[in-house]
């Protein structure tokens, strides 16, 4: 017969040990000991388990023991409330029901930043600040600053717990969208001397660039000693500050107002009267032979008096100094090229491949960058011409132009760092954007440009050569769309080789004033026309100036009065504004400055853009006005979607069977968004020539049967 329980006893084995531990139990070591029930939400299926594996969606941690329960992630938070105070916001939230079985629940904040429409967001930038932080939070509470003013947000709260980063899913989360509100201005970066006498100083500066409203007034403080300051008040920004003394340095702060309150004063800038010497020296200097010269010493040693001093600040030509060493020295910091990553090609520049990349300086946080190279084997003067691009722009210090981080000269390749423009080209940015701004987007757009070019005008900067116009202008919108890099005109035109005067030199025509291609005169005025072109270029959403007009039918089209028609839905106070920038008598243009004050306006004024420019028929230019094409010139779907500039589109025009001008004749909108063409730019430019071919067909039915 069988052995007993007892026998087997006394050959000294235990029956633990005998028997394996049935499907449903575990024992964690061999041996002796005793089989255990599977904690909650765990299973073995086999015998001898060692440890039960946990049932979907239930998981252990990597530091619970075999024996606990598995857990699983907790539900979303619960009854968010949300607090706005101007660009701050309080988050708060209950608990989520289900913990997961745990009690390690925290939470973290997801923020993002939408359109106006909420129809796309993206992650804000570091600049938010979370308290008592972002990520981790124990508690049910966030206070979030530093968000922009009148902006869609969007707060994603997680719950998360000691397992979520074992689950395949996104954490569980309440959302919440608010739109932030009203807010002061933000700083005054920089104020300009536009002129001093012996007892007053005139001051610019430029608008915020965060006003967050419409700005009402400034104040400025400005003091010889602390202890005693004045104040003055100004409606626009610039103003004259009298009652001073001759000879004084004084210091002075500006700050703007919205309807929000007072904004921050700027960082403390010293500006100096002129002292009796300087005045009766003036006459002298004028009647010198080396009156330049003087007369520029004398301005160094009066900004020399107020070190670091912005005021009076005068650009100077790399190009005249003997060592071009010397002025990169002057002008930009040097690099340590450990602090700076290449990540990828994103263009070829006159001098070699231009990089996006990352820069690391000690105590800074990373930022992307744009990082220009000299290729090997340049010659002496390349060298030279490369570098004085770095010490043209290292002048510059203002949030439209865009910033030089520094440059590379002790090691190979030889480099330029700037800040990073991540929509790049003005002029394709629009092209894949258009229809997407509304008309008060674009003339933010254009004067953020402007006052870019309003600074370099104050600067006595003119674009006069190929190197200079590589100084690219930041848009850096008042409405904040984003911000990009070129326009156009500031950079050469490749698909159209420039025109080479008569005087040598090459020059980009479509963007060139008159006086300028034909004298080689650039002055601030020419560069009011070659803006009058870039404002055209925006308002059709990256349209080619002159078409497919020559450069030489550029030139003789100008020089017979021919000018530039309004693009569609243009306002008509906008194309008045070009045509003013394009006035024969450069005299006569209106400078940066109140272009400037003239686009504030519409943009405080927006019923000003309500009336549409109409394109006048000019009886002796019919043929130079290409925006409508004539249809009786295409063969084909194809050669009509490249005369329209929407040749993206001509595979999906093909395969939804529109093959020929007569089917396409009949398209509607639903045709449209069924062939794919969502963006509403679009349909309207496509619509909007659909319906001349229409027109033209009825009145010649035989031109295109």
């Amino acid at each position: 017969g069988g052995t007993s329980a007892a026998s087997a006893a006394g050959t000294g084995h235990d029956l633990f040990c005998l028997v394996a531990c049935p499907a449903g139990m575990f024992k964690a070591h061999q041996g002796t000991g005793v089989c255990t029930q599977c904690p909650p939400n765990s299973r073995s299926t086999s015998e001898a388990a060692a440890i039960c594996t946990c049932r979907n969606g239930y998981y252990r941690s990597d530091f619970d023991p075999s024996e606990v329960a598995c857990t699983s992630v907790p539900s979303g938070p619960r009854n968010v409330i949300s607090i706005v105070n101007e660009t701050s916001i309080i988050l708060e939230w209950h608990p989520p029901r289900d913990t997961g079985g745990r009690d390690d629940v925290t939470y973290n904040i997801v923020c993002k930043k939408c359109r106006s429409d909420r129809r796309s967001c993206s992650r804000c930038d570091d600049n938010v600040e979370f308290v008592p932080r972002q990520l981790g939070l124990t508690g049910t509470r966030v206070f979030i600053s530093n968000l922009w003013a009148h902006t869609p947000y969007t707060f994603d709260i997680q719950a998360v717990n000691g397992v979520s980063n074992k689950s395949p899913f996104p954490p569980h989360h309440a959302s919440v969208n608010i739109t932030t509100n009203q807010a002061a201005p933000s700083t005054v970066l920089i104020m300009h001397q536009v002129s001093a006498t012996m007892r007053s100083i005139t001051l610019s500066w430029p608008q915020p660039e965060q006003p967050n409203g419409i700005i009402l007034d400034y104040e400025i403080r400005y003091y010889e000693n602390e202890y005693n300051s004045s104040m003055a008040k100004s409606q626009t920004n610039t103003a004259r500050i009298d009652g001073l003394r001759p000879g004084m340095v004084y210091v002075v702060q500006v700050r703007a107002r919205t309807v929000a309150g007072y904004g921050k004063y700027s960082g403390k800038m010293c500006f100096q009267t002129l002292t009796d010497e300087l005045r009766e020296q003036l006459p002298l200097i004028a009647g010198s032979a080396a009156a330049g010269v003087v007369f520029i010493v004398s301005l160094v040693a009066i900004s020399i008096v107020c070190k670091g001093s912005p005021g009076m600040k005068i650009y100077i030509d790399p190009f005249t100094y003997e060592d071009p060493n010397e002025a990169v020295r002057e002008f930009a910091k040097e690099i340590d090229v450990s602090f700076v990553k290449i990540e990828e090609v994103i263009g070829a520049g006159e001098f070699g491949e231009v990089y996006k990349g990352r820069l690391k300086l000690p105590g800074k946080r990373e930022i992307y960058v744009a990082i220009k190279t000299l290729k090997a084997g340049y010659s002496e003067k390349q060298r030279r011409d490369f570098l004085s691009e770095a010490s043209i722009m290292g002048q510059f210090d203002h949030p439209n132009i865009i910033r030089l981080e520094g440059v590379v000269t002790k090691s190979r390749p030889v480099m330029i760092i700037t800040e990073f423009m991540e929509n790049g080209a003005l002029d394709s940015f629009l092209r894949q954007n258009d229809g997407q701004f509304t008309v008060i987007q674009l003339v933010g757009m254009l004067r953020g440009i402007a006052a870019g070019m309003k600074y370099l005008a104050e600067m006595n900067y003119v674009h006069r050569d190929l190197a200079a116009r590589n100084i690219l202008v930041n848009s850096n919108l008042v409405c904040k769309v984003s911000d990009f890099g070129l326009s156009r005109y500031l950079q050469d035109d490749t698909s159209d080789p420039t025109y080479t005067s008569s005087l040598g030199g090459k020059i980009p025509v479509r963007w060139t004033a008159p006086e300028a291609i034909a004298y080689r005169k650039f002055t601030s005025a020419s560069d009011v026309w070659s803006y009058g072109i870039v404002m055209w270029e925006v308002m059709s959403f990256g349209e080619r100036p002159y078409w497919d007009m020559s450069n030489q039918d550029v030139i003789n089209a100008i020089e017979q009065d021919y000018r530039l028609p309004p693009p569609m839905d243009c306002p008509a106070a906008l194309h008045q504004l070009m045509l003013d920038c394009w006035q024969k008598d450069r005299n006569t243009r209106p400078r940066f400055a109140e272009i400037v004050n003239t686009l504030d306006k519409m943009i405080r004024n927006p019923a000003s853009l309500k009336t549409v420019a109409t394109i006048t028929a000019v009886p002796s230019q019919p043929l130079l006005d290409r925006s409508i094409p004539d249809f009786t010139a295409f063969t084909s779907v194809e050669d009509w979607l490249s005369a329209i500039k929407m040749n993206q589109y001509r595979d999906s025009f093909l395969t939804a069977g529109f093959t020929s001008l007569q089917l396409v004749a009949q398209m509607t909108s639903e045709d449209l968004l069924r062939i794919g063409v969502t963006l509403a730019g679009h349909q309207k430019k496509i619509l909007s020539s659909v319906q001349s071919m229409r027109v033209q067909m009825s009145q010649s039915p035989t031109a295109m049967a």
